[in-house]
Formats: structure tokens, sequence, C-alpha cells
């Protein structure tokens, strides 16, 4: 392996850090941009082939079920194997993903799209969490965190500008050709700088002293025994529901209950995720300033986005307010992200980056898998209003569990 991984932090300078921030965030970009591959198309598959919502949120909870079971042992794998070998299959997975909703031809084709997607979603984050970990000085591991945030966001933002462009000039099949292309650009991107996401695997990175821990925190059975990981697999799971509702739901809600057009409303969604973006900058200077509170400053972003949430359920201040207090909601829930990865940092020991956050953000996939299934059924009953109400009250319980988090936490 290369020695600088290894080198003194004092000696890293800008561009190295900010080159795998850029690199490591692209490739985050593309996980969230896989995340509505599917779900943008539900209104289109809803006309086409007549589907219901329940059934089309099953797409999703297979994909986020996959990723979920896929994730917690990826960090296994990562730890063992190094995070480049596993991003870039991720890469290619991704790409036959594509190709593969392009030549769908029914349900069980949308399934098989499903299942690769969530094969290569599984990784990212103990991926790139362990890339940043290794190869990010760690004075800058706020700003960081901050980017990665920022660069998840941007793919989200991205997705529903980039399938409504292509689907109109070129149909929807097209669209999922396009986006197979983009993600093959990416690839060769990460080809191409390969040599800054090397990481060192677990036994060789860590010292004697941590060699010896092989029933302590450092071992597998040993992070399964940490309640804070339970807490941070909870907290994850709780306030996933909530944007899975966003991401899943919003534009036939927007649609339903204020007669807003689809284009519109795919556009308040882009402006979730940008909001949200700008919000992970700011938080990223939040985290600096308050790292010792970190699990304070994610709760209070979580009451004030559930609060938002509530707002926009009410409809109270009429179908435009709404709408910027959809986008609004992502701002304050981004604004607590980078505390919340640092959160998550504070309990999870050095020699075993991967699979602590493996298992914490496959809380990520599990709410995502759940939410579909349960406010689908809400959808199909024209629960609107429920739907945002019961997706707002959620992430106010994840507020108390981001605060038992912080109780559970040792600093190393």
């Amino acid at each position: 392996m290369q020695s600088v991984v290894l080198r003194d932090e004092s000696q890293r300078p800008w561009r190295e850090d900010a080159r795998v921030m850029g690199l490591v965030g692209v490739a985050h970009a593309s996980s969230h941009f896989s995340h509505l591959l599917l779900p943008l198309m539900f209104p289109v598959f809803v006309q086409e082939f007549g589907w219901r919502y329940a059934e089309l949120g099953m797409l999703s909870s297979l994909f986020f079920v996959i990723s979920g079971l896929g994730q917690a042992g990826a960090g296994f794998v990562v730890d063992r194997w190094g995070a480049r070998p596993v991003l870039l299959t991720s890469m290619a997975l991704y790409i036959l993903a594509c190709l593969q909703a392009y030549a769908a031809q029914s349900y069980a084709g949308l399934m098989v799209v499903a299942v690769l997607a969530g094969l290569g979603n599984a990784p990212f984050h103990p991926v790139n969490f362990t890339i940043l970990n290794q190869r990010v000085s760690t004075p800058r591991l706020g700003y960081a965190f901050s980017v990665h945030g920022v660069s998840g966001n941007l793919g989200w933002a991205l997705a529903p500008v980039f399938f409504s462009v292509c689907a109109a000039w070129w149909g929807w099949r097209h669209a999922f050709l396009a986006a197979s292309v983009l993600y093959a650009l990416i690839l060769v991107l990460l080809l191409i700088h390969r040599q800054h996401l090397v990481t060192i695997p677990a036994p060789a990175a860590s010292s004697p002293s941590m060699r010896g821990r092989g029933s302590g925190q450092g071992s597998a059975l040993g992070i399964l025994r940490m309640p804070v990981v339970w807490w941070c697999f909870l907290f994850f799971l709780l306030s996933t529901v909530t944007l899975a509702v966003v991401q899943n739901f919003a534009v036939p809600i927007l649609n339903a209950l204020h007669g807003i057009s689809l284009e519109q409303a795919s556009m308040t969604l882009t402006a979730y995720m940008l909001l949200g973006a700008v919000g992970i900058l700011i938080g990223g200077f939040l985290a600096a300033r308050f790292a010792q509170v970190t699990d304070r400053v994610v709760a209070l972003c979580m009451v004030a986005a559930a609060l938002l949430m509530a707002l926009c359920a009410s409809g109270w201040l009429g179908p435009q307010a709404t709408l910027w207090l959809l986008a609004l909601t992502g701002f304050a829930v981004g604004i607590g992200g980078p505390s919340r990865d640092l959160m998550i940092k504070k309990g999870t020991p050095k020699e075993a980056t991967g699979r602590v956050y493996g298992l914490v953000y496959s809380g990520l996939d599990v709410g995502f898998a759940l939410s579909p299934l349960v406010f689908g059924l809400f959808m199909d009953q024209g629960w609107y209003t429920a739907t945002l109400l019961g997706a707002a009250l959620v992430l106010f319980i994840s507020a108390g569990v981001a605060l038992g988090v912080g109780q559970r936490s040792v600093p190393h």
C-alpha cells in the first residue's frame, strides 16, 4: 500500500484533501441519484402500466432492503479488502441497473432494476467514510463530512431535473439510457484518479495494541454489543422515514392536495434537496463550532423540520407557501447533517470504521424500505394529509433518539 494514507496529517496539503473530498463527493452524489431512479417514474408507471402506489412502493422497498442487507456486510468487506475495488464495482452495477430499466417490459423487470441498483448502493457509506477518515486530515473532517452531505443532496436534486428533461425529450426509457451514460462517465473519472481512493484494510491499519483486541469494540461481535451503535441505527431508521415520504410521494401529494402540476411539484422536490445542500454547508461550520454537543444540534434541527412538515400537512398557508415550507424542511434537516456524521464518529472505534458505518447506515436503508410500504397504503386510501403528518411525527421522535445517542457516546 502507498504511504500517503499514513503520512503525518500536518504534511497533507489542502489540494490533496480537497481532491479526495471531491472524488468521494461525486461518488456519493451518484449514490443518491440512484435512490430516485424508479420513484421519479412512479406517475409514468401508474399511467402506462396501471400499477398502484403500494405496488410501486414495493420497488423502493426492495431497493432499500437489498441495500440495507448489503450495507451491513459491505462494511466488513471494506475493512478487509479496502474501499476502492468495492466502489468501482458499485458503479458498474448502477450502469447495469439503468440498462435493465431501459429494456424492462414488466414489473418483474423493474424488480431486477431495484435489486441491481440496491446492490450498487449498499457499500457507499462504509466506502465513503472509510476513504474520508483515512485520506483526509482530521482537522478537516468536519468540512469533508459537509462536502459529503452536500454532494448527496445535489445527487437527489439533479435526479428530478435530469429525468424530467430527458423523459420530455426522448421518453422515459431513453432517460434511463442517458443515466447509464452518466454513470459510465463517473466510473471513468474514478478510474483515472484511482490512486486517491486507496485505503488500508483494517488488519494493516490497526496498531499492535488494537490487533490484540479481538474481543473488544473493534471486533465484529464487539460492535454489536455497543448500545450507541444501535441507537445510531434507530436514529437513521426514523429520520429516513420522512425523507422517503418526500422522495416517493411529495409530487403526487402536492398534485392531489393543491392541484400543483407534476412539473412544478418535481421542481419543489429539487428545491428541497438544494436547500438541504445549503443547510449542510452551514451545518459544517456549526458542527465544527459545537462539536461537543452534536446530538443537541441534530435534535433541534429534527424538531424544526418536524414542525415545518406538520405545517405543510395543514395547508393553512396555501399552495405556494406549502411549496416553500416543504423546501425549508430540507434546509432544516440539512443543517443537522454534518453534526449527525460527527455524532456517529464519536461512537466509532477507529479500527472498525467500515463495520460501524455499514451497520449504522443500514438503518437508513431500513427506513427507506419501510416507509413506502406503510405510507404507500396511506396514499392508495387518499390519506395525503395523514401521510405528511405521520412523517412529521416520526421525525419528531428521531430528535429524542438523537439525544439518546449523545448520552451513550464516549469520546475517543
